[in-house]
């Protein structure tokens, strides 16, 4: 029995001498089982890019299998500073934190993000050759506008141009359009010719007006916005600068004694004038003049005229515009002559002349105590004394 078992035995032996007979070492001929066994670390598809808003949190996901002994860490890839290794935060910001979910997914979340965590970060296995994932991060900033850059409250003289400016920040760039803050439609002067085109909007960073007229005054707002709210506005004043202008729609007025009489005189004007009366010494025909040569000669200077019993004096402006108003009390004799309604600002002077008459009624006609009959411009109109 033994005779048997000895050949058997020596054959076994001379089998695994063969099997082994490669030349390799047994410790090397263990690693490549192992390795067989363990296949290499890989990745679960892939990171996905994500958008947030300033101040909300994102998360990157990367997710790895087969990961073994290796570790998985997160860098920033602009720079390669290192976020995380597993489940630690090795950097000193506050708002950064990793999570491991699921055995395979290594989360990298941001905190209250700001425009400067925009950018891409790296999911990395520390294999031999190292293996790498990137997924970016785009951060949504509402729009701001840039004060120093943009244009503050102009002041421009008639005929000349101007440009508004209004320069904006943020995530996506913004849009920025210019509108009337009173509503009112824009006037931009049509490329190669002296008319006005109307518009609601204007689109653009510069809004530019050639050639200003008074008309184009006001308030102007340009508006920023990306899609991100909220959206910001800034105000900018235009003022076109001109000499006053005088206006006095009716130029010739009768009224009979004792009645009140109203004069009226337009002036359009920017900046805001100076605005009084003057009443000129009567003459023999009922006129008189202001000019410099009649004060010069020794003839009677005019008299400006103050608000009291005997005279009302109200002024009413909407913008560049204005209505001076004159109210002669108990119209009588003396107040008979030429009235001069006078603007003046920085850039000038104007005036304008209304001449003032007595109506004779015919005998027998009277007026009660209340209303009075008022003969402007060649019409009868009935004004009641208040």
């Amino acid at each position: 029995m033994e005779w048997h078992l000895g050949p058997l035995f020596i054959i076994l032996i001379m089998a695994a001498k063969c099997g082994s007979g490669n030349g390799m070492p047994q410790s090397q001929q263990h690693h490549e089982s192992n390795s067989q066994l363990d296949p290499d670390p890989e990745f679960i598809g892939f990171i996905n890019n994500v958008t947030y808003p300033a101040g909300r949190e994102a998360v990157l996901a990367c997710s790895v299998r087969n990961l073994g002994k290796n570790k998985v860490g997160w860098l920033r890839a602009s720079d390669q500073t290192v976020l995380a290794l597993q489940g630690r935060v090795v950097t000193h910001n506050a708002r950064i934190s990793v999570m491991h979910q699921d055995m395979h997914t290594w989360k990298l979340k941001i905190s209250k993000l700001r425009e400067s965590d925009r950018g891409c970060y790296m999911c990395q296995i520390n294999t031999s050759p190292m293996k790498k994932q990137v997924g970016c991060i785009d951060v949504q900033v509402p729009p701001d506008i840039i004060n120093e850059e943009s244009s503050a409250d102009l002041a421009v003289q008639e005929g000349e141009d101007a440009t508004l400016t209004c320069k904006a920040t943020g995530n996506p760039q913004p849009r920025v359009i210019w509108r009337r803050e009173d509503g009112e439609m824009i006037l931009i002067r049509k490329p190669g010719s002296r008319e006005l085109m109307k518009v609601e909007t204007y689109n653009g960073s510069s809004l530019r007006l050639l050639r200003l007229e008074r008309r184009q005054m006001g308030a102007y707002l340009c508006i920023a916005s990306n899609d991100v709210p909220p959206a910001v506005s800034k105000r900018v004043s235009l003022s076109v600068q001109f000499a006053p202008m005088v206006r006095a729609p009716s130029q010739l007025l009768g009224t009979p004694l004792g009645s009140d009489v109203q004069l009226e005189c337009q002036v359009e004007a920017s900046p805001s004038p100076v605005s009084y009366w003057l009443k000129g010494a009567r003459t023999s025909n009922g006129f008189a003049s202001v000019s410099t040569a009649s004060l010069e000669s020794g003839s009677p200077g005019p008299e400006m005229l103050l608000d009291g019993p005997k005279y009302g004096i109200t002024e009413k402006r909407d913008g560049y515009r204005g209505v001076m108003l004159l109210v002669v009390r108990s119209f009588s004799a003396s107040d008979v002559g030429t009235y001069h309604c006078v603007s003046t600002n920085s850039l000038g002077r104007a005036e304008g002349t209304l001449r003032l008459y007595e109506i004779k009624l015919h005998p027998g006609a009277s007026s009660s105590n209340d209303e009075h009959l008022n003969y402007i411009g060649g019409k009868w109109r009935e004004i009641s004394r208040e």
